[in-house]
């Protein structure tokens, strides 16, 4: 039964009961359009609270029917809110924990609203590309005024109850309840079940004392903070058509901007990541109910820079970590490193200096592997080489408590071999964040052969108490993303013995929507770490072409920020990426040795040739298995790459454009003399889906 019926004296109580957050999917709708109904019909009954079962009043739509028949099937959320407000006895919505969307939209529907302390109440529509579609753009301003109205739809986040309830004038929330919520609200509803007209929010007058003036203003705001979705300024001009015109009118407003959006690539971009996300966390064969193992204590190998930005991941969440280093010298630096981002923290305003100091003393420094022997999870954060990542495990394996998850934090090597140094390689895991690693949201867990079903589970549950997105990934080398931005890097050296420059490559890759391009990017990871990788493929994979441009860069000691200069040139202290004259020297003897004729690249090649290279090879991970599922390709990119949020991930994007085009353009690839032509030959499953007519997604 998605909603209940009970009557408590003269109240009747209905509660929505659709796990986990009350989404208005179409069962709910309908049941508790029949719970009012009954409501009505019942004599005895004065007035109806409205509440909902678990940790939600309600989260909004049901996401399990999004886009389907059933999410406008009548009664539909407009059709309900319809309903509760032209009751004729009194709705009081008892709202608690979570108010969200069409959640919200259907309080205010609601003639009154007792709300509990701390319930997290928002239109997060923005967030998915959207504009709230029920009413929420009308009403909200009527009862918060237009300007706060306004900021809480275009930035769709959170507001804790109280902090609504003490703004002057503000008529969201009648009463805070102090103690039970829905016995505070069924106390309103028998004062109030006798007055008579019932209050509408939709008569409540809106006005603005300027109102031309702050409209061009939050559109000059907007338009400046929002350039790439076109929701937000919707919003804008759905608020104003609260304030200018008629109520019925600018529902019809709100209505026609809500279906256009829908159908807009941002949009769709924006859906796709956001069912994205919640599915990386399902793995097909680890069951949501599999037991996990307890981690109250962590261990970190190594106090660098990732070593020490992973441990600030776990500090953050108030799990005790002990950071293990060789050298004396390396362990002071590593933790002045933390007191540094910090208290840089604490200057900005971002962190209180007690919490600062809350989280240093949960952090125990160490020269000795003895001081870990109690861990739950050990996390190793070495250099990138397979003898030092030797050495640890099997110290890791003679010290580690029997249970302890053993993880690596490797970024392309292969961890069933790096299980196989331990007596225990179901314990072992791939933990691969991102730089920098107390910023970055990507976690990839790779799983072993061998890492057993409690451990993954285990560490899935582990990433969401650090506020990680985790996608799971099999085994091969470089995993999900490094595996695919090889191929990224490899056409990005191409394109500079074509003719590119650094600075052009990054410009248009940049301007298609990248936090930044492959050659800056280069140089904040350091070009030398991408050196030792190639050395060993060139052993390993000897048919495999590079330009040579990389190598003869790191010839020059040239290994990016950390040195002042990689393809860029950097001032001392800042990050500013000056274009380098020795560089393009460097490019052009090396071009002109190859005997190779520049010739003029549009940025439309240069991205195609980057993004299509990351499709491609996005294809091979998923007929191999090594991902589950394409949206963990994009989830990937989304949050560990800079790929632009609201093109959806190179797999959403390449269906946007049409696989049939990305494979046409491909072949234009192969035939380049320059290129890598056998790289350009589709995938299979590529050429699959386009015989088939099917997407990626």
């Amino acid at each position: 039964m998605s909603a209940s019926y009970e009557v408590r004296g003269p109240v009747a109580v209905i509660t929505m009961s659709n796990p986990p957050v009350n989404g208005l999917g179409y069962d709910t709708r309908v049941a508790l359009a029949a719970c009012v109904e009954r409501a009505w019909a019942d004599s005895a009954v004065q007035a109806i609270v409205l509440t909902g079962a678990g940790k939600a009043f309600s989260g909004g739509a049901d996401i399990r029917e999004f886009g389907s028949p059933k999410a406008v099937a009548e009664p539909n959320l407009l059709s309900l809110i319809k309903m509760l407000e032209s009751s004729p006895k009194p709705v009081v919505a008892a709202i608690h924990s979570v108010c969200m969307g069409g959640g919200l939209e259907l309080a205010l529907g609601c003639h009154y609203r007792v709300a509990a302390r701390g319930a997290n109440i928002a239109l997060p529509e923005v967030k998915i590309g959207l504009i709230p579609g029920a009413g929420g753009t009308q009403r909200l301003p009527r009862v918060l005024g237009v300007e706060t109205a306004l900021n809480m739809i275009v930035q769709g986040d959170p507001v804790k109850s109280e902090v609504l309830a003490a703004l002057p004038g503000q008529k969201l929330i009648d009463r805070l309840a102090e103690g039970d919520v829905v016995e505070a609200a069924c106390g309103l509803a028998e004062e109030v079940a006798a007055r008579r007209p019932l209050p509408r929010v939709r008569d409540l007058p809106l006005a603005h004392p300027d109102a031309d003036a702050y409209f061009q203003f939050a559109r000059n705001t907007v338009k400046a903070m929002a350039k790439n979705f076109p929701a937000p300024l919707k919003c804008v001009d759905a608020v104003e058509a609260a304030v200018k015109r008629k109520f019925d009118d600018g529902m019809v407003l709100e209505r026609e901007l809500f279906m256009a959006l829908m159908l807009t690539p941002e949009c769709k971009a924006l859906r796709h990541a956001f069912f994205g996300e919640r599915a990386a966390s399902k793995i097909p064969d680890v069951p949501e109910d599999t037991p996990v193992r307890q981690v109250a204590k962590v261990a970190v190998i190594g106090a660098g820079t990732m070593g020490g930005g992973i441990a600030m991941n776990f500090l953050n969440a108030g799990i005790p970590v002990t950071i293990l280093e060789t050298r004396q010298e390396a362990l002071d630096r590593g933790l002045a490193t933390i007191r540094k981002n910090y208290e840089a923290q604490v200057k900005k305003g971002k962190l209180k200096q007690d919490k600062y100091e809350q989280r240093m003393a949960l952090l125990a420094p160490t020269l000795s592997y003895a001081d870990i022997a109690d861990a739950d999870l050990v996390i190793e954060a070495v250099f990138e080489e397979i003898g030092v990542k030797e050495q640890v495990f099997r110290q890791l394996d003679a010290v580690a408590k029997p249970g302890a998850i053993l993880a690596s934090n490797t970024s392309t090597l292969d961890v069933d071999r790096i299980a196989s140094f331990t007596q225990r390689p179901q314990d072992v895991v791939g933990m691969h964040f991102f730089s920098p690693a107390n910023v970055m949201k990507l976690l990839e867990v790779v799983r072993g052969a061998k890492t057993a079903k409690d451990v993954l589970a285990t560490v899935m549950q582990v990433s969401k108490k650090i506020r990680k997105t985790a996608v799971v990934s099999g085994v091969c080398d470089g995993f999900i993303g490094n595996r695919m931005i090889e191929q990224y890097s490899r056409q990005s050296g191409f394109l500079l013995e074509e003719g590119c420059t650094p600075a052009q490559v990054d410009r248009a890759v940049e301007k298609f929507g990248f936090a930044m391009g492959p050659f800056r990017m280069g140089d904040l990871a350091g070009n030398d770490i991408g050196w030792a990788i190639r050395k060993r493929r060139y052993t390993e994979k000897p048919g495999l072409r590079y330009s040579k441009t990389a190598d003869l860069l790191c010839e020059m000691g040239r290994f990016g920020q950390k040195t002042g200069a990689g393809w860029y040139d950097y001032a001392p202290g800042k990050r500013d990426a000056i274009p380098s004259p020795v560089v393009v020297e460097m490019i052009e003897k090396h071009r002109a040795e190859l005997g190779i004729q520049p010739r003029k690249i549009s940025d439309e090649e240069i991205v195609q040739r980057l993004v299509y290279s990351l499709v491609n090879e996005a294809a091979k991970i998923l007929e191999e298995g090594i991902a589950s599922k394409a949206s963990d390709i994009d989830m990937v990119y989304l949050t560990g790459y800079g790929f632009p949020l609201w093109r959806g991930g190179p797999l959403c994007w390449a269906d946007q454009q049409g696989l049939f085009n990305v494979v046409q353009s491909m072949k234009r690839f192969a035939a380049n003399p320059r290129d890598d032509g056998e790289f350009w030959q589709p995938a299979p499953l590529l050429a699959k889906l386009v015989a088939e007519g099917k997407t990626f997604t």
